[in-house]
């Protein structure tokens, strides 16, 4: 933890203490390298069965309401778990969370595609699958978060997370484009049963994961007691509560604009679909020019350049209720893209810093829940709020909402004061007096 100065009863958040310099430069090594090779793997194989299950529900008879229904299948355990995820992710070693939730992905999906490649699926099936494979998201991913963390330390980091967040959106995009031109060629049932084989595949490098570098976990007090220790460990820190509740509200309204608003938009103000599908491509090649851009850029003052990069989140639904062309839409989603890793990079590197190991499946899984809470209730709420006020007002009112959130969190001095390190957790050295209060290294150099 950081060892500096306190703002009223603020936590520590810069550094103070002096140390000696590392021996050299800390690297991701090979638990980062199987980390990210499983998952791109599965981000390759997840994103193309989305849309092969939608597919699945429609050709088995299916309309837009089972459509929904199953995908509600989906984020309804997620939300229900993560907390608990969380909590077991940091009392049992987190590689056998992560295979236990892939082999339970796997044998989910696997059952999936059987059943709709024979022709026997119905609603109840699919829903209770596309939940059991919610489930296993719901523990894997504050495992998953917590153990990238600790494969990395010190300026590594950053560049670290930023790659790694640069190989999922590559693997997003490809595993979309996959699966669509699969299913154009072949039964869903086949894409379901790639995504099992992913699993199978991922969960297989993940038994790998060395962990002999992580502390044994201390006997707890049981999994209520976990969950209150890291209800404290986020409460106790206002830049950390006051971003969750931040993105409580900006990805429920950002959701309800890009998945409600949007097609609605698209269809009937920029002649159907297509655009849409163009907008948000630019929004997933931006994601991959902020991961690069983050990969060479180190904000000095970690959430301070996350936050005011959370600004332009607000620009797609103010293009929408516009509506701006095309090419405008898709400048606009670009941009939000870059800044949205900006903030994503930022944040990754503030938690790996300032949260101790033993408790970052806790505090992640705090950070997913604020995340997806909210979505199925804007969602739902999108189509009256659109009957009520009119849509270009709903989507103004989104606009509006995150950036009077973002303005706010701005005033909680952590957000504004909060200092990268520059070496390893425990061992903080000062960044050099010569650099500029805001950066590192200039946002030009990219090479």
């Amino acid at each position: 933890m950081a060892t500096g100065g306190r703002d009223g009863d603020s936590p520590l958040v810069t550094s103070a203490v002096s140390a000696p310099p590392a021996s050299g430069p800390a690297r991701a090594g090979r638990n980062f390298g199987l980390l990210t090779a499983a998952a791109i793997i599965t981000s390759l194989g997840t994103h193309g069965a989305l849309i092969a299950a939608a597919f699945a529900v429609l050709e088995s008879g299916g309309d837009g309401g089972d459509v929904g229904l199953v995908a509600a299948a989906r984020t309804a355990p997620l939300v229900l778990f993560l907390l608990i995820g969380g909590a077991v992710a940091d009392r049992l070693p987190r590689h056998r969370v992560m295979v236990a939730a892939n082999t339970l992905n796997c044998v989910s999906q696997a059952v999936f595609a059987w059943l709709v490649l024979t022709g026997g699926a119905e609603l109840w099936q699919m829903m209770l699958l596309t939940a059991l494979c919610g489930t296993g998201q719901a523990f894997f991913s504050p495992a998953a978060e917590g153990m990238l963390m600790s494969s990395v330390t010190g300026e590594q980091a950053a560049r670290a997370f930023a790659f790694f967040r640069m190989s999922m959106h590559g693997a997003a995009i490809g595993g979309a484009a996959l699966g669509g031109a699969m299913i154009a060629a072949m039964d869903p049932g086949w894409v379901l049963a790639v995504d099992a084989a992913a699993f199978a595949v991922a969960g297989t490098l993940r038994a790998f994961l060395d962990v002999s570098h992580i502390p044994p976990r201390a006997p707890g007090s049981g999994l209520l007691a976990d969950l209150h220790d890291g209800w404290k460990e986020v409460a106790g820190r206002p830049w950390l509560w006051a971003i969750v509740l931040q993105f409580s509200v900006v990805v429920a309204v950002v959701g309800a604009a890009e998945a409600v608003y949007g097609p609605l938009v698209a269809r009937d103000e920029l002649g159907g679909a297509r655009p849409w599908g163009f907008a948000l491509a630019a929004f997933g090649v931006g994601t991959l020019g902020g991961a690069l851009l983050m990969m060479r850029w180190k904000p000095r003052r970690l959430l301070l350049a996350g936050t005011l990069c959370v600004f332009p989140l607000a620009l797609p639904s103010a293009g929408l209720a516009v509506p701006l062309p095309v090419a405008g839409l898709c400048a606009v989603m670009f941009v939000t893209g870059v800044a949205i890793e900006v903030f994503g990079v930022s944040w990754m590197t503030a938690l790996h810093q300032e949260i101790p190991e033993e408790k970052l499946s806790r505090v992640s899984a705090y950070d997913w829940f604020g995340s997806v809470a909210m979505v199925p209730l804007a969602t739902a709420a999108a189509g009256p709020v659109e009957s009520l006020v009119g849509r270009s007002e709903a989507l103004w009112g989104c606009a509006a909402l995150i950036v009077l959130v973002t303005a706010g969190v701005l005033l909680v001095p952590d957000v504004r004061n909060l200092t990268r390190r520059s070496t390893v957790k425990g061992a903080a050295v000062p960044a050099p007096a010569r650099e500029s209060s805001d950066a590192e290294g200039a946002v030009g150099r990219l090479g």
